[in-house]
């Protein structure tokens, strides 16, 4: 135990000490003296024990102990009053410890069920601290309360622990505490008192300037792509009438479809500002069905732009099919055909209203013609046909990718004793042409593959990858 010290300098001083600063503080925080000076958001006051207390060290924070909490805090004695502390600490001073693993050599196995990975919400850890004894394992819950101010999501109440490494290292756990999410607060339960916190995933928003931008870039990149799908849809069936390919014919068709969806999208997007905000249209309805079926065709002919990769790469030999066009056909446009009739008979498509906000939590609504917000079945239609099928389609196709890179450098290896070692200089400027030639080839492979729909993910964390996911699937015709 330090030496009595002004309340404020308690951090700090543990900070400097040699044991965890946390366990420092804790001993300290009850035997410090109050300056002069009113520290900003510290709580510290006698409270009666056979009574529940509740404070708030800040507006954004609240604090409830149940009577057999203070009570227990006291110790085996009986005393009237206990000495009740309650702080906010910015988080910057718990530093995680790494994770510890179990086992020697290739198996490490980490032993840490119970932590917790998020951002501390507020980045401010609430610290509870009562009477002269360690309180654990209470019948009653201490309630904790945390305001939200920010738009979050999956916040999930936790304490400190300390790390057995005894350096002030710790991590977040879970254990003893119960999280309650009421919307605009979150409610903590925990049977004991330690330093508290919420952690959170911040929902990535976008401002209104930011979704401007968006979406130029998208109506442009959309209609320069049909521009040029129409190009290569021209130059396509001339090579065709000249001398008949089956990879040209594959690729005429995925050229197609995604002629189909850019426009497609930019007429569902344009339409719905035509009508009135509770209308549907029928006109909106078949949109709708046509977005959603360019959509599934661009996927199936992605998907079997990779299959005929397939059997070039891999089968090469004895790969004649008959009528074998005709059968991809059936496939590509067959499936997307078959499943939009079924969700046409099942009302899904109308118009559909997303919700946004902005930073200042300001809400606004974007509405296209696509599958009706109404619809109760909705969201299902929508993970089966526009989140599990594209996945399987991109996860499919970057298998076929990785096989191309294989086979490209078992071809640039194989060539690699026929070089003369009297012209390296000429064998390397070679080899870097060939080099920057497989590179373009993979670049231009992926995008007809539809590998560039597998960036949505970066959507949810970063703005660039927004940015990013926009630019490249826009201009993907």
């Amino acid at each position: 135990t330090l030496t009595p010290v002004f309340c404020e300098h308690v951090l700090h001083t543990c900070q400097q000490g040699v044991i965890p600063w946390t366990r420092c503080y804790e001993e300290n925080i009850a035997t410090c003296r109050q300056g002069r000076n009113l520290q900003q958001n510290f709580i510290r006051l006698m409270v009666n024990s056979s009574q529940e207390a509740e404070v708030s060290p800040t507006i954004q924070h609240r604090v409830h102990i149940p009577s057999s909490a203070l009570q227990r805090s006291g110790g085996a004695g009986s005393v009237d009053e206990v000495l009740l502390v309650a702080t906010v600490i910015d988080s910057t001073f718990f530093k995680l410890s790494p994770p510890r693993v179990k086992g020697k050599g290739r198996a490490l196995i980490p032993v840490q069920p119970t932590h917790r990975q998020g951002i501390v919400m507020d980045g401010l850890v609430l610290a509870v601290r009562a009477g002269n004894h360690a309180v654990t394992n209470l019948s009653q819950p201490i309630i904790l309360t945390f305001k939200r101010n920010k738009q979050v999501e999956n916040g999930t109440c936790v304490f400190w622990q300390e790390s057995q490494l005894d350096n002030g290292t710790g991590s977040w756990s879970t254990d003893g505490c119960d999280t309650s999410d009421k919307g605009n607060e979150f409610i903590c339960s925990c049977n004991h008192l330690s330093f508290f916190a919420v952690l959170v995933n911040p929902v990535l928003s976008v401002d209104k300037s930011t979704a401007v931008n968006l979406s130029y870039i998208t109506y442009i990149g959309s209609a320069l792509s049909i521009f040029f799908t129409v190009i290569s849809l021209i130059i396509y069936i001339s090579l065709q009438r000249r001398r008949p390919e089956k990879a040209i014919g594959v690729h005429m068709q995925l050229t197609g479809a995604l002629l189909c969806l850019h426009l497609s999208f930019l007429l569902c997007s344009f339409w719905v500002w035509l009508l009135n905000e509770n209308a549907e249209g029928r006109v909106c309805q078949v949109l709708g069905l046509f977005l959603h079926w360019s959509l599934l065709a661009s996927f199936s002919w992605a998907a079997l732009e990779g299959f005929h990769l397939y059997l070039l790469l891999v089968r090469v030999f004895n790969i004649y099919v008959r009528r074998y066009l005709l059968k991809l056909s059936l496939v590509g446009w067959g499936l997307p055909t078959l499943t939009v009739i079924a969700c046409g008979i099942s009302g899904v498509y109308g118009k559909y209203s997303l919700e946004l906000r902005d930073d200042n939590n300001r809400n606004s609504t974007a509405q296209m013609c696509w599958m009706s917000s109404e619809f109760p079945q909705r969201l299902l239609v929508s993970y089966i046909t526009t989140l599990a099928f594209p996945c399987l389609v991109i996860l499919c196709n970057s298998c076929m990718l990785g096989l191309v890179v294989f086979k490209l450098r078992q071809l640039r290896g194989g060539s690699r004793g026929t070089e003369s070692t009297s012209g390296w200089k000429k064998m390397n400027r070679e080899k870097a042409t060939k080099l920057w030639k497989d590179c373009v080839t993979v670049l231009g492979l992926s995008c007809v593959l539809g590998l560039p729909w597998g960036l949505a993910s970066t959507t949810y964390i970063s703005l660039p990858g927004i940015y990013v996911f926009t630019i490249l699937n826009s201009l993907q015709g």
